[in-house]
């Protein structure tokens, strides 16, 4: 079987809201070595995207556009026998992720070909997912004494700056209105952090994080909501799981929000987007691949709007979250 490098770009609606539908284009990526298992996941302003492919042994890689096979540029962390996600890109080019070495998750931060582990004192597993200009990065970790579980994943920002040699680790987790399973996955220039965390229903809710103010929120209909991408525009990307099970992605732009979904998706992740408004994720196919996108162009603004609340991301709702393939735990 061929399998494609590069799709035609194709149009999927985005809906707003009833009766209020747009189209945008994407732009499929296809990882050459991984055909059949592809995440793009992290995109800054020079429209350099980040991820990985095979769901197994994961094989990052950078990508400059078009997502073309000599475009693509591996970058794994070395002796990680169990693979790299890279995850964030900044502007300033500096990637980060995570890997696995001896069955143990550490995140990293690499510049310049350097690769800086990056891991909270006292834990045993670490997600570095996000990260700005500044080098603060969105993460998640377990802690040591975490024993059974209890307290599962915890949201963090750690201010790395441009080396990461004396990193700063502070919790999100404690301040959130539940603290038993949570993730920081973006972060922005102004220092606005996204993420989500596990409700005692068990589900999940998004969340900002402004100076310490936590705000919760959810896509329009959803039984989860989670954010993972945020810009300097305050436009926030991530997923939603609908009342019949199926994930989208959405774009929410100041309590607007707008479902993005390729065409022929049984389930989407919106997971990075840029100033341009550009967005990448990865979708199920029919087929049951997993394919990365881009979009064409920035999503168009509606004409027809369905507002939630004002301010950032609207007023505050209660959500739940599924696992995303790979780059969530």
């Amino acid at each position: 079987m061929q399998h494609r490098i590069i799709a035609a770009t194709a149009s999927a609606m985005l809906t707003v809201s009833a009766g209020a539908a747009h189209a945008t284009s994407f732009v499929d990526i296809v990882d050459p070595v991984n055909p059949t298992f592809t995440q793009a996941l992290g995109i800054n302003d020079a429209s350099t995207i980040v991820g990985y492919g095979n769901a197994t042994t994961f094989n990052g890689f950078q990508l400059v556009l078009p997502p073309v096979p000599a475009n693509f540029t591996r970058q794994n962390v070395p002796g990680a026998d169990g693979g790299t996600q890279v995850t964030g890109i900044s502007g300033t080019g500096t990637t980060v992720g995570f890997s696995i070495t001896g069955g143990v998750t550490n995140g990293f931060a690499q510049t310049g070909g350097t690769f800086t582990t990056v891991n909270t004192p006292g834990s045993v597993f670490n997600q570095l997912l996000g990260i700005n200009k500044a080098g603060t990065v969105a993460a998640g970790y377990f802690s040591a004494t975490d024993v059974g579980g209890a307290t599962g994943q915890q949201a963090i920002t750690v201010a790395g700056g441009p080396s990461f040699i004396a990193p700063v680790f502070t919790n999100i987790n404690a301040a959130l209105p539940a603290n038993t399973n949570s993730q920081a996955t973006g972060v922005n220039d102004s220092g606005l952090v996204v993420g989500f965390y596990l409700m005692a229903d068990g589900d999940f809710s998004a969340f900002t994080d402004l100076s310490g103010t936590i705000t919760s929120f959810e896509a329009p209909g959803s039984a989860s909501t989670q954010a993972l991408g945020v810009n300097d525009l305050g436009e926030i990307v991530g997923d939603y799981l609908d009342a019949g099970g199926v994930m989208h992605g959405f774009l929410d732009d100041a309590g607007v929000f707008t479902n993005i979904d390729p065409s022929g998706s049984t389930g989407t992740t919106a997971n990075g987007i840029n100033d341009q408004g550009r967005i990448v994720g990865f979708f199920t196919d029919a087929n049951n691949n997993t394919i990365g996108f881009v979009t064409a162009a920035a999503v168009p603004e509606p004409t027809t709007l369905l507002l939630f609340g004002s301010g950032l991301v609207g007023l505050a709702f209660a959500c739940w979250r599924r696992s995303a393939p790979g780059k969530r735990a």
